[in-house]
């Protein structure tokens, strides 16, 4: 059994976390800390569990094996290294951190600590995002072309966040706006499916007003391979498929239409169709791995590495948006 500590209420997928790990027979919900003005209080009291504004009480229990992090992206360094620290295993939302230099400062503290890290990338573990990889690597596409990965929805113009969630909104704790959120997850994907990154150019605006942030964005990388990738990311959609698309010189690959859409040159129709029907399963979570890698040290197949990558390509986007020019990885 893992004794579990909730670090914080403030993400708006963090109760979903803690009542996951309330459900799992390996896992037990012992304690939470935060920051009163993100409810993690009241949630405690609903819990029956004890709270505490003193992250350092929490981190001392010894009826704490490891903690789930849902602070504001800016705290995540001081969250997780204090963690680490103190010898407690780490699951954490998504951005690892808002700079490169953040996340170094964490991955040192965790690699010296030895404690188990798990960054959440739900799409890493889907079968359909599965087969897309074992495809590209396998040389079904040929060589990478071009990659194009959408993900919107109305956030900006149904005026979601206020209250405990106005932080997404504020540049400062949040990192950015809807890029730096909800294009994680197509960011992670692309630098996953596509490899390593050269150089990028951003355009971000805010369209509606209602957030003094980004809200509405295309990013565009060119590939050391030399293949160009577009995410789309916005609050400003109200309906639309959150796509992935991969094209190569041999075939390509759409996910998120009502079918799964695969072309290749490299197969008969007979062997694609084939090649289709052993579509990879789907993964156990993100954290269901990190529970695994905890009790039974198995492998898990995203690494805070992983998360690295995903705060520098979100690093880059900003500076080349700001700065109106191309900006060169690494950073």
């Amino acid at each position: 059994m893992i004794r579990i500590a909730k670090l914080s209420f403030a993400h708006v997928h963090a109760k979903g976390y803690a009542n996951a790990v309330r459900e799992n027979p390996e896992t037990e919900l012992v304690a939470v800390w935060d920051e009163e003005e993100y409810g993690g209080k009241q949630i405690a009291e609903e819990y029956g569990i004890p709270f505490s504004t003193d992250l350092d009480q929490i981190l001392a229990r010894d009826d704490v094996d490891a903690v789930v992090v849902d602070a504001v992206t800016s705290d995540h360094p001081r969250v997780m290294i204090a963690a680490a620290k103190a010898g407690k295993h780490i699951f954490t939302e998504k951005a690892l951190a808002i700079t490169v230099a953040e996340c170094d400062e964490i991955i040192d503290a965790v690699e010296k600590s030895g404690v188990k890290f798990m960054i959440s990338m739900p799409q890493r573990c889907d079968s359909n995002i599965l087969f897309a990889k074992k495809a590209i690597d396998e040389g079904l596409l040929g060589n990478i072309t071009f990659g194009r990965f959408r993900i919107a929805h109305s956030a900006a113009l149904d005026k979601w966040f206020s209250g405990p969630s106005a932080w997404f909104a504020d540049s400062d704790r949040a990192g950015g706006g809807a890029l730096f959120d909800l294009g994680c997850h197509p960011v992670y994907r692309m630098r996953w499916l596509m490899g390593e990154p050269k150089r990028t150019v951003s355009i971000m605006n805010n369209f509606t007003d209602n957030y003094p942030i980004d809200d509405n964005s295309a990013s565009v990388v060119e590939f050391v391979n030399n293949a160009i990738g577009l995410v789309d990311c916005s609050w400003v959609h109200r309906s639309g498929p959150n796509l992935t698309e991969v094209y190569g010189t041999e075939g390509s690959i759409v996910i998120g239409l009502e079918d799964l859409q695969f072309q290749t040159r490299q197969l008969s129709d007979e062997q694609r169709e084939k090649y289709l029907a052993d579509i990879p399963h789907s993964l156990p979570s993100s954290m269901q791995q990190w529970i695994n890698a905890i009790l039974r040290d198995e492998p898990m197949s995203i690494t805070i590495q992983d998360g690295r990558d995903l705060t520098e390509l979100m690093q880059g986007f900003y500076m080349a948006n700001k700065q109106g020019k191309s900006i060169d990885f690494p950073l």
